[in-house]
């Protein structure tokens, strides 16, 4: 374990003022709440330059979220895109309604955009929002801004989903923002010029640390307020794009597009980064055959980047396309700037055979670890035990030391005793031709305690047909090629709720499930 590791598990719990959390003092917090437009990718740069730490907000976030970030941040200013003006201005609404007339209330900045409706802007400006551009003219343009005096002082705050609680403050450092920026270019291959678009929203994990590799690299960023699949097709053919990032959900919908919002074949060899969810290896196989390069990759808000890639070996080129995508499907091997990560047995706390059957969890360690949850010591010392970050994630690993994710600890459905991973009844799912996409999450059930329940979006061409007809089918399609009690008990044709990061909202689809009541018990049948 390094130094900074050590530090890490060290310091959780600290106070929000001490120095090793923010450079001089809680005040000294900027948070930005806007889409991928330029002023998101320069506020990377310009808060830390300042001094400051940077927090950016998810957008799709309710009011009521976003004024706990803003107050657990203690934020001196807020940097907010015209759009989403009125979002902010409800959240501190609700701010000064809690705070018993002892609001700070932040400097508040508006980003003007072209291309929205001006009254938005009207209208923040007319409540005393300073614009964006004219902020910017005030500055020093020979302004000589300082590093960090010591590199283990924070970057950036970032929150975790907050699905089932209170979303998480995620403190990172210098240190391991710079380390995570160099780690993602390495595995990825990305060169000097590299022209990206920015798919993945820049307050994911700070894009997964790729603000600042792009400019280590002098590459062009292409900003894509709203992502849509013509956007991204355009984008490769107008500008020549050579990396993106996206979630599984995304690419599903660039895989799946309209011929008339599709652009083929690609004008260059476009290198796709994905994580943020296990991908089934379907779709891994859809997009190659399209022209893309798919990189696997894993990690989590607490890393702001890749933990671990789905390293390409050489050998596998001469194989079928579905074997290299089955094989890519895994979360692969440790990222080279990660002091450690391995599958660990719960119990005992050692890792577990190279077996690909043996589950544990995945842990990690090293500077690139956040330093730790803000004002959250509970947390972080579950987060931290016995020297190392816990994931929550369940893995194998595989005899060549390539890990594969099973599930989400919560995730996990006991039936009858037995464990059934909702990843791999997904993954079948998926292998269904009408199926665009697919979830799977615990029901309640009378006789095995639970059982899967699948939630599924349908591809247009299944319309217009038979809704129970296709439910049995598709039950009758998983009990072809799984084992009898993996096969979902309920079969549910929905739209999947997803987070601004692409997201199946899980917890969103147990809350139903447990709300549709237990499967019924019926005498003589499984």
């Amino acid at each position: 374990m390094d130094q900074s590791t050590t530090r890490g598990i060290r310091l959780t719990g600290v106070a929000v003022d001490s120095p090793l959390l923010f450079p001089s003092s809680p005040s000294d917090l900027v948070s930005v709440i806007a889409p991928n437009v330029p002023a998101m990718y320069e506020a990377q740069f310009g808060a830390p330059m300042a001094g400051a730490v940077l927090n950016s907000i998810n957008i799709r976030l309710n009011a009521t979220v976003v004024a706990f970030i803003l107050s657990h941040a203690s934020s001196a200013v807020v940097i907010v895109d015209q759009e989403f003006f009125s979002l902010a201005e409800e959240a501190l609404k609700m701010m000064e309604a809690n705070s018993e007339g002892k609001l700070k209330t932040p400097h508040l900045i508006v980003i003007g955009d072209e291309s929205c409706d001006s009254k938005q802007l009207e209208y923040a400006l007319a409540r005393g929002a300073i614009e964006y551009e004219k902020f910017l003219e005030t500055g020093d343009p020979e302004f000589a801004w300082k590093p960090p005096e010591d590199e283990w002082q924070s970057i950036a705050l970032g929150y975790t989903s907050g699905t089932t609680a209170s979303p998480k403050g995620v403190v990172v450092s210098h240190r391991g923002a710079y380390l995570m920026s160099l780690n993602g270019a390495l595995i990825w291959g990305m060169n000097e010029g590299a022209v990206f678009l920015w798919t993945l929203p820049m307050f994911h994990g700070n894009g997964w640390s790729y603000t600042w590799s792009l400019a280590a690299l002098c590459g062009t960023s292409i900003c894509l307020r709203q992502v849509t699949a013509k956007a991204v097709y355009t984008a490769i053919a107008t500008h020549g794009v050579t990396h993106f990032c996206a979630a599984p959900v995304v690419l599903n919908a660039i895989a799946n597009a309209s011929p008339e919002d599709t652009i083929l074949p690609l004008t260059n060899v476009v290198n796709v980064n994905t994580a943020g969810a296990p991908p089934p290896p379907s779709l891994l196989f859809a997009m190659s055959q399209k022209g893309f390069r798919i990189t696997h990759t894993y990690g989590l808000t607490e890393l702001t980047g890749p933990a671990s890639v789905c390293a390409w070996k050489p050998e596998w080129d001469s194989l079928p396309f579905e074997t290299q995508a089955r094989l890519n499907a895994r979360q692969g091997v440790r990222t080279i700037c990660l002091d450690g990560l391995d599958v660990i047995d719960a119990r005992t706390n050692q890792p577990v055979p190279a077996d690909g059957k043996t589950i544990g969890e995945i842990v990690m360690r090293g500077s690139c670890v956040m330093k730790g949850y803000l004002k959250n010591p509970k947390a972080n010392e579950e987060a931290f035990a016995n020297g190392w970050f816990h994931s929550g994630d369940l893995a194998v690993k595989h005899p060549d030391n390539y890990i594969e994710i099973k599930d989400r600890l919560k995730d996990v459905i006991i039936s009858g005793g037995e464990n059934i991973s909702s990843v791999e009844v997904e993954k079948v799912l998926y292998l269904h031709p009408l199926v665009l996409e697919a979830a799977v999450v615990a029901r309640p059930d009378e006789r095995w305690g639970e059982s899967p329940c699948a939630f599924v979006t349908l591809k247009p061409e299944a319309d217009e047909l038979d809704k129970g007809k296709l439910a049995e089918d598709v039950s009758k399609f998983c009990r072809a090629k799984m084992p009898s009690y993996w096969v979902p008990k309920s079969v549910v044709f929905a739209a999947l709720p997803k987070s601004a990061t692409g997201k199946i909202q899980k917890h969103l689809l147990r809350a139903k499930a447990k709300e549709m009541g237990p499967v019924k018990m019926i005498k003589g049948k499984l």
